[in-house]
C-alpha cells in the first residue's frame, strides 16, 4: 500500500527492451540504501518490485501489458521520475489509500500559474469520473492529490510550491500523460452495492 506522499525523485538510468517485459534501472540515492530485492516501490505510482542493485541504482521488470497501459512505455534514460516506498504499518497515512495499479492515463490540457500556486487540469477516462468527486482524492503519478475542480471529462489540481518542487508534476507541460488512479474505496463501494457495469 502506498499513500502518495513522494519521498524522492528519482532517474531512469537504462531501459532494457526484453521482448515481453523491459528492464529498468533507476537511481535515486536520496530514497534510502535498505531498501532490499522484493521490495515494492511505486514509480510515478505504478507499483513496481525490486529485482535487483544494479548499476548503483535499482532494477525492476516491467511487463508489456503494463507499458501499454500507463506511461512506463515513455520512460527513457535521464527522465525522473516520482519514488515511494510501501508504507509500513506504523507510519502515518499522510495522503490517502492508493495500491499502485494505475487505472488509467489522463492528460494535461491546461496549467495556470498563480504566485502561491499553479491550477493544472487534466483530461481523465469517462469510465473514471464516477469514482471523481469535488475535494475528493486522485492519484497522478503516483502524488495524493485534491480534486479542486471538476467539469465534464476534466479534472483540476492545485499545487503549493512544496508538491512542484518536490515532485515531477512541476516539470509537467501540456500535452504530457500521468498515470492515474482514483479512490480504491469508491470501486469497493460500487462493487458492494452492486452498481458496477
Amino acid at each position: 500500500m502506498f499513500t502518495g506522499i513522494v519521498e524522492a525523485i528519482g532517474t531512469v538510468a537504462t531501459v532494457e527492451d526484453h521482448g515481453a517485459s523491459s528492464r529498468f534501472v533507476l537511481t535515486a540515492p536520496q530514497l534510502g540504501t535498505d531498501i532490499v530485492h522484493g521490495e515494492s516501490i511505486a514509480v510515478n505510482g505504478v507499483c513496481l518490485t525490486v529485482a535487483a542493485h544494479e548499476q548503483g541504482g535499482w532494477a525492476f521488470d516491467v511487463m508489456r501489458i503494463t507499458e501499454e497501459t500507463t506511461t512506463m512505455g515513455e520512460l527513457a534514460p535521464g527522465i525522473r521520475v516520482n519514488l515511494e516506498r510501501a508504507t509500513r504499518a506504523d507510519g502515518r497515512l499522510g495522503g490517502h489509500i492508493m495500491q499502485g495499479h494505475v487505472d488509467g492515463v489522463a492528460t494535461l490540457v491546461a496549467r495556470d500559474s498563480q504566485p502561491e500556486w499553479d491550477d493544472l487540469t487534466f483530461t481523465v477516462p469517462r469510465e473514471l469520473l464516477r469514482y471523481v468527486v469535488l475535494k475528493g482524492s486522485i492519484s497522478l503519478n503516483g502524488v495524493s492529490l485534491t480534486v479542486a475542480g471538476l467539469v465534464d471529462d476534466t479534472v483540476t489540481v492545485s499545487l503549493i510550491p512544496t508538491t512542484l518542487t518536490e515532485t515531477t508534476l512541476g516539470e509537467l507541460v501540456v500535452g504530457n500523460e500521468v498515470n492515474v488512479e482514483v479512490d480504491i474505496i469508491a470501486k469497493y463501494v460500487e462493487r458492494m452495492m452492486g452498481l458496477s457495469s
